[in-house]
């Protein structure tokens, strides 16, 4: 029988299959059938396109001369708004679909989309080390650009189709916050067009109100259109060491011992139960030993949370120079450990050296093909989430992830919060450690409920002076949303710059107590 033959009589009794089990019940239970036969292949497309246009747009220097054009395009878009008589409030054009987080922004149905077509590198300051970008740029497409110049920037949050603007308008962590903060914390100054239509730059000491509470504003107080942000030299090479830790206190002390030494590059922990942990601290290097390079980005590798385990069971400590910007997305293949709900399948050997150069699939594309049903399936019986909580109230807080969610593993990434006015920032005066716990998966827990799981963590988070990730679900009141975030500057500048009619209050943004 030849191929085509065989291909088409695979793709029938596929087709029958679907037919006889439904649907909507495959898509449900055999997801995996959907996103390797069509998604993948679909990523693969999305991913190509935007290389060559990021390649041809670089090549042709058009993306400075085009951005002008392109934010005089907006504000005209803004004033056309104001024409009509501002009755709607704005937001962006970009379809909900297409952004990384997993909640359903409804409001786009409704508001006045105002389309920002921004996804280009504008500029490369050498002498300033800064790096002016579009909003839209993603991780991948910036590291891509800065690394073969010998830069990168301080803090690479983790996943390749993390953009700019929702890294600056949310928040964005790496294992290297620890040093440098918070992505907004790496930036110099932003640029935006408000709800008057008028362009703006802000920063520390120019329009410094404004520059302090665009971050965690969710676009509800003006429409970024470029940022600049810090850039520092790039090495070769991440020499990572890794330590499989025993017992929840030794985890918690040791993590924190780790994070407060500046020499550590990066810092991260994996904890796989609520007694063991492997803690991973990296250096950046421009040497390394032949013998002991893995690169781990490379598509039949595997899944990095899987080969971080392989110390914690083999009970060892080890040293390898991972390349760097293979460092810097290696979570990515693998969605961190999200992939394995979705391609059971997806580390063994057999699948990675055949279709792994195909993975991940697209964040968005799953979005918008999940459907009602599997929506409603995650949204009760699944969990994505990241609190930040002080680095003192972390054995705590673990046993409270354990109790109220018990998902494994648990992502630790350590973080300086300085007091810089803002939503948000430590309790006290002074700069403080903290550490954000990022829980993925399929909640252990007989008892879970997703609403009154989350409230109970939510109320803990709150109890310790922590704050919640805005891109996940959020089951908080308004007034306990303001307990947790400081919104003093935030309403100020609301007032003043008139954009409680042009924008929704953050909070009517993105809670679910206000969106249902």
């Amino acid at each position: 029988m030849s191929p085509v033959w065989s291909l088409g009589a695979g793709l029938l009794l596929l087709l029958l299959w679907v037919r006889h089990r439904g649907l909507e019940a495959v898509l449900v239970h055999h997801r995996w059938v959907f996103v390797c036969l069509f998604l993948l292949p679909l990523s693969i497309l999305f991913d190509v396109y935007y290389q060559l246009r990021a390649w041809a747009v670089w090549r042709l220097h058009s993306a400075p001369r085009q951005h002008a054009q392109r934010v005089r395009h907006i504000q005209a878009q803004v004033r056309e708004w104001k024409n009509e008589g501002s009755k709607r409030y704005m937001c962006t054009g970009r379809p909900g679909w297409l952004t990384v987080s997993l909640r359903v922004g409804k409001y786009k149905k409704t508001h006045k989309n105002i389309m920002i077509n921004l996804m280009d590198v504008l500029e490369v300051d050498k002498e300033r080390q800064v790096v002016r970008v579009e909003p839209l740029v993603t991780m991948g497409q910036l590291t891509a650009h800065l690394n073969p110049m010998g830069w990168t920037i301080p803090v690479v949050p983790e996943l390749d189709d993390l953009t700019v603007g929702g890294l600056i308008m949310g928040t964005g962590i790496e294992s290297s916050s620890h040093i440098y903060g918070l992505f907004q914390h790496t930036c110099v100054a932003y640029e935006l067009v408000l709800a008057d239509g008028s362009l703006v730059r802000c920063s520390p000491t120019e329009n410094s109100d404004l520059f302090y509470a665009v971050p965690w504003s969710c676009g509800t107080l003006g429409f970024l259109v470029a940022a600049e942000i810090k850039m520092i030299p790039a090495k070769k090479y991440v020499k990572i060491h890794y330590e499989p830790v025993r017992g929840l206190q030794k985890i918690c002390e040791k993590f924190a011992e780790e994070s407060k030494k500046k020499e550590n590059s990066f810092v991260e922990g994996l904890v796989y139960s609520l007694e063991e942990a492997v803690i991973m601290t990296g250096v950046l290097t421009d040497e390394a030993e032949q013998s002991k390079i893995n690169r781990i980005g490379n598509y039949y590798k595997p899944w990095f949370f899987k080969h971080v385990e392989k110390y914690l069971k083999a009970d060892r400590t080890g040293v390898e120079y991972i390349p760097s910007r293979h460092y810097y997305h290696r979570h990515t293949r693998s969605i961190f450990w999200e992939l394995q709900d979705i391609i059971p399948f997806g580390n063994n050997p057999i699948f990675r050296y055949l279709f792994g150069w195909m993975v991940p699939p697209k964040i968005s594309l799953l979005k918008l093909t999940q459907g009602e049903a599997i929506r409603k399936l995650y949204e009760q019986h699944h969990v994505v989430q990241d609190m930040l909580v002080p680095m003192k109230s972390l054995e705590k807080s673990i046993q409270t992830f354990h109790a109220d969610l018990n998902v494994y593993p648990l992502w630790l990434c350590p973080f300086i919060l300085p007091n810089n006015p803002g939503m948000v920032h430590p309790k006290g005066d002074e700069t403080e450690l903290y550490v954000d716990i990022g829980a993925y998966g399929e909640p252990k827990r007989k008892q879970f409920e997703a609403r009154a799981s989350m409230r109970q963590m939510e109320k803990f988070v709150r109890s310790v002076h922590g704050f919640q990730m805005l891109y996940a679900d959020c089951y908080m009141t308004r007034e306990e949303f303001w307990d947790m975030f400081d919104g003093s500057l935030y309403h100020k500048l609301r007032e003043q710059m008139n954009c409680k009619d042009a924008f929704p209050e953050v909070y009517d943004k993105i809670c679910k107590a206000a969106r249902h």
